[in-house]
């Protein structure tokens, strides 16, 4: 097993301090699911590091929510090693935005949700022109999108080769609708880019609650590794949303019990080396 396990995609939900609109929506999320919680969990499971993936706050506590990852990070033996921030690409304040961030060693890049918005919005020209101010940042860019818009994050990742693209989630297959065909051919597609590399999680949230096991993920994970190849992975938990299919501990050993027959060497990059060479860890 390999001896580090960095999870890139770590929420937290504390509505005491930060306003979360979608929770109303989501009844099974809908608490607080704090550092505690999931650090208990995620030491057990052999998790070493994390980076807090923003969690869709209210516009105006953006900048709050990765001031509150801060004050977690800055703990005693924290296993927060930085936060992927939310931002609004569409918004004219945006370059004065990402300065501040740039002032920010915590922040590692960005996420915009699309999954969830008007295909639309990506396809603004302000949008578009503002995604191109990553480049040379060093600051990724995550990508949420079904599969029905792998064409329009495709179109991004092209109008911004410079940019370093993560595709959150293995591109959100249908897997309990067992849609894997157009699916298919969108990984395909998008994985030809050299600036985008593919995130292994999320996936359990996409199957049967209550009857997948490791075959029924395995077309998916699989296809996923082998397009976009072990140099261009990194692994995350999606935690709490992976709640919904089972857990953290069922996801971590349904993980490597999907990456058995791999070296140690590929496990390493997937696991870990992969995440701190892109963020700089």
């Amino acid at each position: 097993m390999a001896s580090e396990l960095i999870d890139t995609h770590l929420h937290l939900i504390d509505q005491s301090v930060l306003s979360y609109p979608w929770l109303s929506s989501v009844e099974a999320l809908n608490r607080d699911f704090l550092y505690e919680e999931y650090a208990q969990q995620a030491l057990r499971v052999g998790i070493t590091r994390a980076l807090h993936m923003e969690v869709d706050v209210a516009a105006s506590d953006i900048e709050r929510e990765t001031t509150n990852v801060a004050k977690l990070s800055a703990r005693e033996g924290n296993l927060i090693a930085g936060a992927i921030s939310s931002c609004r690409p569409e918004d004219e304040g945006f370059a004065a935005f990402l300065e501040r961030q740039l002032a920010n060693p915590l922040v590692k890049g960005f996420r915009r949700v699309l999954h969830v918005m008007p295909d639309e919005l990506s396809a603004q020209p302000l949008f578009r022109e503002n995604l191109k101010k990553l480049g040379g940042t060093g600051l990724s860019f995550d990508l949420c999108v079904l599969p029905k818009q792998i064409e329009k994050a495709i179109t991004l990742a092209d109008l911004a080769p410079d940019v370093q693209f993560i595709l959150d989630h293995c591109g959100v297959p249908d897997i309990k609708g067992g849609a894997f065909k157009p699916w298919q051919a969108g990984i395909t597609e998008i994985a030809k880019r050299a600036n985008v590399t593919a995130k292994i999680s999320g996936v359990v949230a996409y199957a049967d609650a209550q009857t997948w096991n490791v075959e029924t993920l395995a077309p998916y994970v699989n296809h996923v590794i082998a397009s976009f190849g072990f140099d261009r992975l990194v692994w995350g938990s999606d935690w709490p949303v992976c709640t919904l299919g089972g857990g953290l501990a069922t996801w971590v050993a349904a993980t490597h019990a999907l990456v058995a027959g791999c070296s140690e060497d590929e496990k390493a990059k997937l696991f870990s080396q992969n995440a701190k060479r892109i963020w700089k860890l």
